[in-house]
């Protein structure tokens, strides 16, 4: 498995069709929870004051990663920034 660091910003365009936005946030909903329950999306925390994320993914590669993230309703409306992570020499858990 392959864990990364995830950053979103959603900018949702102010002029997009009420009704369109509605359903691509619940489809948006449906699909991230799908995901966390899968366990291939296990942390996602707010960014206090913004309509942004951050998340920790668990798959088997970048290739997977790419897929999920670009299966995402709001996709067309995010900047995104990843970083791959590995284990830390010095975690405690890991001695």
């Amino acid at each position: 498995m392959a864990l990364f660091h995830v950053r979103m910003d959603v900018r949702i365009p102010n002029d997009l069709d009420p009704a369109l936005r509605a359903e691509t946030l619940a489809r948006e909903k449906d699909y991230s929870q799908k995901l966390q329950r899968s366990g291939k999306w296990p942390h996602i925390w707010r960014i206090v004051g913004r309509y942004s994320n951050i998340s920790i993914f668990d798959v088997e590669s970048a290739d997977e990663l790419h897929e999920i993230l670009w299966n995402l309703p709001l996709f067309p409306y995010m900047d995104i920034e990843i970083l791959p992570l590995t284990r830390h020499g010095s975690d405690v858990k890991e001695a």
